[in-house]
């Protein structure tokens, strides 16, 4: 499963999360962030590009979710952007807890493999195989 196929009764919120852009329009639209359990496993889907500007509703959703949950899984299939903003959330969130990475695009995973992130997080490719590791 991934972004586009959360399950409808998911908690979504638009407010404050990643920024996305419409297809064609300018400026930063709001972001949605989902949220939703799968096979015992928390999962927090995000869209959009993370950065300092934009990461406060994702780190709202990452910390709760970390607090609440044994297992939380952040599906990035939907991430388009990421900086060192999103890196430290990634890091403070697997100290907090067990964090698994999903599908990231292959500029996040550049950025996991350059700062060494993807040796030390767990990182699979589907939403399926993080819930299960």
């Amino acid at each position: 499963m991934s972004y586009g196929e959360a399950d409808p009764a998911a908690r979504v919120s638009g407010v404050g999360g990643c920024s996305a852009h419409p297809a064609g329009g300018p400026g930063p639209a709001r972001a949605v962030v989902v949220e939703y359990e799968r096979h015992g496993v928390w999962v927090v889907a995000a869209q959009g590009s993370c950065d300092l500007e934009s990461i406060s509703r994702l780190e709202e959703a990452l910390t709760t979710a970390a607090w609440r949950h044994p297992k939380v899984v952040l599906d990035a299939s939907g991430i388009t952007f990421a900086d060192s903003s999103l890196l430290n959330l990634l890091i403070l969130t697997h100290r907090a807890g067990a964090l698994r990475l999903a599908a990231p695009r292959p500029q996040l995973q550049r950025l996991l493999e350059l700062t060494g992130l993807d040796a030390v997080l767990y990182v699979r490719a589907t939403v399926e195989e993080a819930a299960a590791c």
